[in-house]
């Protein structure tokens, strides 16, 4: 089985997401055991709703628990910070063509969120980063086309 680069962070959110729905099984247990008592199972719309929120939340934690059996949890706060891009880094990069600055997080694919910066280790920007050095001048082939960067800052935090 091959394992998934996933960050501290990004496990800490999957495990809390698990608590929530394993606290959600009994209660939805109940409410298929109350909708029960209601009679004729064919026509209880009770009962069918409860059914299928069971099948979602089961579905949810099989999927979380199996994220979290093939990752492979990277804590780059652990590492010494030699100013190389790696998984799980903090990167400022500088436009070379619009002067504007702008910092990324490398994660793995379940975490990436474009919003908060988080670019998944796969992505076209992540993939040119990875082995550069802080410092470093990076041309990136991006969907809408040639990108120039300067590596201006890596953290590892």
């Amino acid at each position: 089985m091959e394992k998934v680069p996933m960050t501290v962070r990004g496990e800490q959110k999957l495990r809390s997401e698990l608590d929530v729905l394993l606290k959600r099984r009994p209660l939805i247990s109940q409410a298929i055991a109350e909708a029960r008592e209601l009679g004729d199972l064919k026509e209880n719309a009770e009962y069918h709703a409860a059914r299928e929120e069971q099948g979602i939340c089961e579905a949810q934690i099989r999927d979380i628990e199996y994220k979290l059996s093939v990752a492979q949890i990277i804590d780059v706060k652990t590492m010494p910070n030699t100013g190389k891009v790696i998984f799980g880094t903090t990167i400022t990069l500088l436009d070379l063509d619009t002067d504007n600055e702008v910092t990324y997080c490398i994660v793995g694919d379940d975490e990436a969120n474009i919003k908060e910066n988080l670019i998944s280790v796969n992505s076209p920007i992540a993939r040119g980063l990875i082995g550069k050095m802080e410092g470093d001048d990076v041309a990136i082939t991006t969907p809408g086309g040639q990108k120039e960067f300067e590596i201006v800052e890596v953290k590892y935090i």
